[in-house]
């Protein structure tokens, strides 16, 4: 009989298996599992789980209609608010939006609601579901610059709209951090990413890449002589930071940012590619985020021994909760209140090891978290022939550089003046992590979905 206070569980693959292959990890549900787990909703009247999304899905309509088996229906729910409900439901952390505020959680767990989306938005993908397109044409034209999370939801609204929309991607493959930064692993390139994109294709949307704006063409030339009517600027933030330490331009030190590039476009993955990446034996990423447990899940699936190096403890790691779960239980060890202090290298310049130092929390700063302090004298080394920084990213700068008027704050993250993403030059809207700096897939989308509003009003006036 099932027990409504408890999550029907989802299949996995197991640990020792997953970590040695990039297959996905989490295989979701089944029919009758998502309609199993549909049935514990309550679809409250007054849905906190909706406050909770940054993209305000209809969840309890949506998991309504899934408990009826009408999963066209559910789909066309989620799709009014969600371009990529396929990629939500795997890279979200439910934990900390939706699902931590659903009412069912309060005296049991709350309702899957990730996976259900997932379950919807794949049965769509495998069945061809076609999405609703705009009722009428208007004459105004949109450049969207980035096809991330932030440039595919901005464009996708737009076009439900009925605006001409053409996504400028600079690099080869369209998709942004969904294909360069998360691990097929964890987000499935060709079976999800590239199907999710072509669904806003399928909308109107027209894309061009290699398109390197600030440098094949500005964003000045972009609205100059009427080729386009508005911009949306979301071209993410690819700017890796570091931490100045000794060593840190030694051989055998990568940024996440370029380490999970090489692997995800690169395919370092594939051992038909011949990939300029190093695969060490002992690999320390310096870290505590989603990106860190993305590039010590990828290093260990190479065939490296990985450890983890972060300076705060174990409740205050950033990633999300299932991340590091499943990261433990693949055999990645964690170095928590840790600090590198030097990177240790050979004669020959390349890396050798790490040193690190103990830390203890202090009080907390500005953030609210306990700021850590060192405890004199603890110094260690960690063997290391690659280290990998995980430490954040900020906005490319080659953007704002070209473009005159577009006011940067002291991140060189760009300005907006309102709650739609408008910048201080008139008719320029940017959202998502050139804004905001590095954050998460479903606050980017929040972002472009608040920009598409912001530019339907101003064109519209």
């Amino acid at each position: 009989m099932m027990d409504i206070l408890k999550k029907v569980p989802v299949r996995e693959q197991e640990p020792k298996i997953r970590a040695t292959n990039f297959d996905e990890v989490c295989l979701g549900y089944n029919m009758g599992e998502a309609i199993e787990e549909a049935q514990r909703c309550l679809e409250c009247k007054n849905p906190q789980c909706v406050k909770g999304c940054p993209v305000s899905v209809d969840i309890p309509k949506f998991i309504g209609a899934l408990k009826k088996s009408d999963i066209a229906q559910a789909y066309n729910v989620i799709t009014e608010s969600s371009a990529l409900p396929a990629v939500c439901g795997r890279v979200c952390p439910q934990e900390s939006q939706c699902e931590g505020k659903c009412i069912r959680g309060i005296k049991g767990e709350p309702v899957s609601i990730g996976k259900l989306e997932r379950f919807v938005a794949d049965y769509a993908l495998e069945n061809n579901f076609k999405p609703k397109k705009p009722n009428e044409k208007k004459d105004e034209k949109v450049a969207v610059i980035g096809s991330g999370p932030a440039g595919l939801t901005c464009a996708g609204d737009l076009a439900r709209l009925g605006y001409d929309v053409t996504v400028f991607e600079a690099l080869h493959k369209f998709g942004g951090v969904l294909v360069y930064g998360i691990p097929e692993f964890r987000l499935p390139k060709e079976k999800i990413v590239q199907k999710e994109i072509q669904k806003v294709a399928e909308m109107g949307v027209k894309f061009e890449k290699n398109v390197i704006v600030g440098k094949s063409i500005t964003i000045d030339q972009l609205i100059g002589d009427g080729k386009f009517n508005a911009i949306f600027i979301g071209s993410g933030a690819g700017l890796p930071k570091f931490m100045n330490i000794p060593g840190e331009n030694a051989n055998g030190v990568f940024s996440a940012n370029e380490y999970l590039t090489r692997n995800n476009l690169m395919k370092a993955f594939d051992e038909n590619y011949d990939t300029p990446v190093i695969i060490g034996e002992n690999v320390v990423v310096v870290g505590g985020g989603n990106v860190a447990m993305d590039a010590a899940r990828t290093a260990l699936r190479l065939g490296s021994n990985v450890n983890i190096v972060y300076r705060r403890g174990e409740k205050e790691l950033p990633a999300r909760v299932e991340e590091v779960h499943h990261a433990k239980e693949e055999g990645i060890q964690f170095h928590l209140l840790r600090n590198p202090k030097r990177i240790i290298t050979n004669e020959n310049g390349d890396v050798w090891g790490l040193e690190v130092i103990k830390m203890d929390l202090g009080e907390p700063d500005e953030s609210g978290r306990r700021s850590p302090i060192e405890v004199i004298g603890s110094e260690y080394e960690i063997k290391a022939d690659v280290i990998i920084m995980a430490l954040g990213t900020s906005p490319n700068p080659l953007i704002s550089s070209t473009t005159e008027g577009l006011d940067l704050d002291r991140r060189k993250c760009i300005v907006t003046t309102d709650e739609f993403g408008q910048t201080t030059k008139v008719g320029v809207f940017a959202g998502g992590d050139a804004v905001t700096g590095a954050a998460t897939v479903i606050l980017a989308m929040g972002a472009g979905k608040a920009a598409a509003e912001g530019i339907h009003k101003f064109l519209s006036k």
